[in-house]
């Protein structure tokens, strides 16, 4: 029992970026456990998914294409990646600490008996022991765990691990086809948000707004901001409970964390809750009428001034520069 197995997380077949990152994760993983990296797609009409997952360095990729799958619940789905666990051989088996990561791999967890670590930042080996890595703290503190179960379930950070890069290998693909028992829950309807902006977890340009912005009309200036750049928009939660903007653009300890290329901290103050979910973006941008907004402490730019001045004349550069 030494094997990695990732749970590849996607939409409908379409695989999410995120993804690599969960693949470094493992593959530092098992260089420690000594076993190999194997990736199971759940769902249906994955073919074309296997395929791409097939091109990274990876052992085997395992597609349990099922109907049952087709719609998420949870039941159904923990007990699917328990079966395929139980047959991969796994050490440790994880995700991306996603909304739906975290869902089902606790209960992945009781059904194999194994330890649950959640938002696992690194993982090394200590006096032949496995340790990970996991913030505490709103992300203040960094404590380090040791699983003394058999087999451990994980969430991992992506943001703490660089992308994993393709190299053709062309992995084995597989049918898997475990035993699948529900939890009574029936699937009735899913009413998804449509967006041509990329996920907020995927993004490579991120611009976020706090309670600053006043008002949905202040939320509007920054998706035409944002559209400039093939940009996703997030927001504080104090700018998502004040109505401003839907819950799934929270950005932060209690909503998503993110770690773009280029993150605009546009009216927001920085407390250590929205921090908790941006601060391990590559270059941090902020525009802030109090200079002694904490968010000038992460940032590696800052303009202090009123963002319903300074955005629109950002804009505009922006604009004229793309010609």
């Amino acid at each position: 029992m030494s094997n990695v197995l990732v749970i590849a997380e996607h939409e409908h077949g379409h695989l999410r970026k995120v993804n690599w990152s969960v693949l470094s994760f493992a593959k530092k993983a098992a260089a420690i456990t000594g076993g190999e990296v194997i990736v199971a797609l759940l769902g249906a009409g994955l073919g074309d998914a296997a395929k791409q997952v097939a091109q990274f360095d990876v052992a085997k990729v395992i597609v349990v294409d099922d109907s049952t799958l087709e719609n998420y619940l949870t039941g159904e789905f923990a007990s699917a990646v328990a079966g395929v666990a139980e047959n991969a051989d796994a050490r440790i088996v994880c995700t991306v600490a996603s909304l739906r990561g975290k869902d089902f791999m606790p209960r992945v967890a009781v059904k194999l008996e194994a330890g649950m670590i959640s938002d696992v930042m690194d993982v090394m080996e200590e006096d032949d022991e496995l340790l990970f890595k996991r913030p505490v703290w709103s992300g203040k503190l960094t404590e380090v765990l040791q699983a003394t179960t058999d087999i451990i379930c994980a969430t991992v950070r992506h943001t703490e691990f660089d992308a994993m890069e393709p190299t053709g290998a062309g992995a084995e693909i597989e049918a898997g086809s475990p035993d699948i028992e529900g939890d009574g829950a029936e699937f009735v309807s899913f009413d998804a948000i449509i967006s041509e902006r990329p996920e907020l977890s995927d993004a490579n340009v991120i611009i976020a707004g706090g309670r600053g912005m006043k008002s949905r009309e202040g939320f509007a200036q920054l998706e035409a901001f944002a559209d400039l750049f093939g940009g996703a928009v997030g927001a504080t939660r104090a700018a998502v409970d004040s109505g401003m903007c839907p819950n799934d653009w929270q950005i932060g300890q209690t909503g998503k964390v993110v770690a773009p290329d280029l993150y605009f901290a546009i009216a927001i103050s920085g407390a250590i809750q929205h921090l908790a979910g941006m601060k391990g973006s590559k270059t941090i941008i902020a525009i802030n009428k109090d200079p002694e907004a904490p968010i000038f402490q992460v940032a590696d730019y800052g303009l202090v001034g009123d963002a319903f001045k300074i955005l629109p004349e950002l804009h505009a550069a922006v604009k004229a520069a793309k010609g």
